[in-house]
C-alpha cells in the first residue's frame, strides 16, 4: 500500500476539495496522511520524511504555487528526499504548468479532475520515482 501525504500549503483556508481528494485516494487503497491547513514547505517535508511517504499531494487555491511549490521541492532535495514526488492540485493557470514542471513538480491536477485522474496521476508519479531510484546508482533508498 502506498502512503501519500496531503497538505494545504500557505494561507489557503479552503479545505473541502482536499478532503475529497484524500477520501478518493483512501478509497483507491492509499494510506493517506492529511496534515491540515496552513502548512509551510518545511513542515510538509518534515512530515513526509517522518511518515515515510511515497508521494506528497499539495492543494493550493491561493495562487501562491509559483512561490511555494519550488520551495517544497528544494526542501526535499536539501533533506535528501528528492525521490518523493510532489503532485500539485488546485487553481493553476495553463501558463504556469511549465514552470511547475521545471520546479520539479511531478504532476498538476486542476479543478474538474476525476477520481480516476487523481489516482492515476499519483500512481504514475510514484511509479516514475521508483523507476528513477532503481536506475540511478547511489539514489536514496525509499
Amino acid at each position: 500500500m502506498s502512503r501519500v501525504l496531503i497538505a494545504k500549503l500557505g494561507l489557503d483556508g479552503h479545505d473541502r476539495g482536499v478532503k475529497v481528494v484524500a477520501r478518493m485516494l483512501r478509497d483507491a487503497g492509499f494510506e493517506v496522511i492529511y496534515t491540515g491547513l496552513f502548512q509551510t514547505p518545511e513542515s510538509v517535508v518534515a512530515a513526509a520524511i517522518d511518515e515515510d511517504v511515497d508521494a506528497i499531494g499539495v492543494s493550493m487555491l491561493s495562487g501562491a504555487h509559483e512561490a511555494l511549490m519550488p520551495l517544497v521541492v528544494e526542501r526535499l532535495r536539501e533533506a535528501g528526499a528528492e525521490s518523493i514526488p510532489v503532485i500539485l492540485g488546485g487553481i493553476v493557470p495553463d501558463g504556469d504548468l511549465e514552470s511547475m514542471r521545471e520546479a520539479g513538480v511531478a504532476a498538476v491536477l486542476t479543478p474538474g479532475a476525476t477520481a480516476d485522474e487523481v489516482v492515476a496521476a499519483v500512481n504514475e508519479a510514484i511509479e516514475r520515482s521508483r523507476r528513477a531510484s532503481h536506475e540511478s546508482p547511489g539514489a536514496p533508498a525509499r
